[in-house]
């Protein structure tokens, strides 16, 4: 079994706390179903969001997810303020065990974010 990294993105509607929930929830279940994970396979999650994003953290939206997240590190942390850059977005990096090789590992970003990274969004 192989340690490999699966990275993510969502960009929120508006900065409110429920709709972080819904959206990092969303994020993850479709991180989690496309790779066929459960929770025993995650190592860590790194959250980050852009400097406009004040209601809530990240993190606590998974935890609020249960289903094994209860027990796996995770931690956030704010984006660079690089002008121009889209706004109201939360990313992942997930570590994860995994016998899929790198090249089969399901990218997620979800709605408009997946123009942050078209050449790895699926």
């Amino acid at each position: 079994m192989a340690v490999r990294a699966v990275r993510g993105a969502v960009q929120l509607d508006k900065d409110e706390a429920g709709h972080m929930d819904e959206q990092v929830a969303a994020l993850l279940t479709a991180i989690m179903e496309r790779n066929g994970l459960t929770a025993d396979d995650l190592i860590s999650i790194w959250f980050t969001a852009t400097p406009d994003l004040h209601s809530d953290f990240p993190a606590a939206a998974a935890r609020k997810l249960g289903d094994g997240f209860a027990d796996v590190p995770l931690i956030c942390a704010q984006e660079l303020d690089i002008e121009g850059a889209m706004p109201r977005v939360v990313r992942v990096l997930a570590h994860i065990e995994s016998d899929r090789p790198r090249a089969g590992i399901a990218h997620v970003y979800l709605g408009a974010a997946a123009a942050l990274r078209k050449d790895i969004a699926q």
